[in-house]
């Protein structure tokens, strides 16, 4: 049984998987092809067999009580998961959005995902926020396997703020985020993506309801981590698998474009976390020594 309260992970690897307001100063470059694997002291993490391309069974779980990890950056302390329910938000509807997130990554790669009743069973575990700040966090932490190159996820923490309203579904509110497209996102940094960029994907740092499934350089992400899914059940959320291969080019040129003009402001911006900042590549960085660099805010 894993150990949780109190928990040492060792070898902490650590992001923050928060929507950025799209008034947030945005990074001047995204990943070239849609998607950047996310590289923690200079490796690639993924749950299960440490190559790339190679399908892992993952398991998650709500926190059924306050839950304490000492050595977490993000989510290092976790209420009950039930903090996030409110008059819109039921306990069966969350539990039945966020199945309904994991299954967009088991449809689109090599992965399958199951809820266990315990959280110190657990792979994944999502909570709400000891401390509440921005939006919707993520911490991973890996094994310190011995081998250079891929190393293994070890356990992944989602906290989403109690204290913010969540909605199910989109209504063009976006000072309001939708609590699926959200749990998508943060589990796409729990099996180890990165922001490519602030916009164009699910990925992206910036929240949106232009779209409410996964982009072609999610797709591709995911898919070098974990290969494609092994049973065809369809493109995720409908979405055509081969429409990310003819869409490189125009999501290059777009994004081009759109970002020639982006760059990172030195003013510290109030309620920002301080914890991790963005480089320039849109990578996520620890702040030691980061003072006066915008930390990513919430998602």
């Amino acid at each position: 049984m894993r150990s949780v309260t109190h928990a040492h992970m060792p070898m902490l690897a650590f992001i923050l998987a928060g929507f950025l307001p799209s008034v947030f100063p945005l990074p001047a470059h995204a990943g070239e092809d849609g998607y950047r694997l996310l590289e923690l002291d200079g490796y690639k993490v993924k749950w299960g067999d440490r190559r790339l391309g190679v399908g892992a069974r993952v398991s998650y779980a709500f926190a059924g009580e306050p839950l304490r990890f000492d050595d977490a950056r993000n989510c290092r302390d976790l209420a009950p998961i039930e903090a996030l329910l409110g008059e819109n938000l039921s306990m069966e509807t969350l539990a039945r959005e966020t199945a309904a997130a994991f299954r967009v990554w088991e449809r689109a790669a090599g992965l399958s995902f199951h809820e266990v009743a315990d959280a110190r069973d657990a792979d994944i575990v999502l909570g709400a926020q000891g401390q509440p700040r921005g939006r919707a966090f993520a911490n991973v932490s890996y094994a310190p396997d011995p081998e250079e190159g891929v190393r293994s996820i070890e356990r992944a923490l989602v906290c989403l703020n109690p204290d913010h309203r969540w909605k199910v579904g989109f209504d063009g509110n976006e000072d309001v985020y939708d609590i699926r497209h959200t749990l998508i996102h943060e589990i796409g940094h729990a099996i180890g993506l990165d922001h490519p960029g602030p916009s164009g994907q699910v990925m992206a740092f910036r929240y949106t309801e232009a779209f409410n499934d996964l982009q072609p350089g999610d797709l591709r992400g995911v898919q070098r981590l974990y290969g494609p899914a092994a049973n065809d059940h369809g493109p995720a959320n409908g979405f055509d698998t081969h429409l990310a291969e003819r869409s490189t080019e125009a999501y290059r040129a777009n994004h081009l474009i759109a970002n020639s003009a982006m760059s990172m402001t030195e003013d510290e911006e109030t309620g920002s976390n301080r914890d991790l900042i963005i480089d320039q590549d849109g990578r996520n960085v620890p702040a030691i020594g980061a003072a006066g660099i915008h930390g990513i805010a919430d998602r």
